[in-house]
């Protein structure tokens, strides 16, 4: 059994920052892609950034400059740093992964609940 665990949401007045965090638990043998990607209302879910296991990183256009993904293989997290939040940045957060399970072999994308960011004044 694998989960993702997301913290680090909240409401914040805009130009402010913020720390999501994700840590992935249970029979992991190894983590690959990582990333971010997020869900306003009434919207699709979109990418945000990722991050393969050798730390290639890839962004979207409206978050370039802003945000800065990072992970720490050891403890099977990846972070995503917020700055200068928009009111356009308001949404629910998830996280994603591709777990290769420790017994089976067996390679999943596993998803996060989803933490909620909302930017206003």
């Amino acid at each position: 059994q694998v989960q993702l665990v997301e913290s680090g949401g909240g409401l914040v007045h805009p130009g402010g920052s913020l720390r999501l965090s994700c840590a992935a638990s249970g029979s992991i043998f190894s983590t690959s892609a990582m990333g971010w990607y997020r869900q306003a209302p009434g919207k699709q879910r979109e990418l945000v950034a990722t991050i393969t296991s050798g730390s290639s990183t890839n962004y979207a256009d409206s978050v370039k400059g802003r945000f800065t993904i990072s992970r720490d293989n050891a403890k099977n997290t990846v972070y995503l740093q917020m700055n200068s939040l928009k009111p356009e940045d308001t949404a629910v957060y998830y996280c994603n992964a591709e777990i290769t399970a420790r017994w089976t072999g067996a390679r999943y994308a596993y998803w996060g609940q989803g933490t909620q960011v909302t930017v206003s004044s």
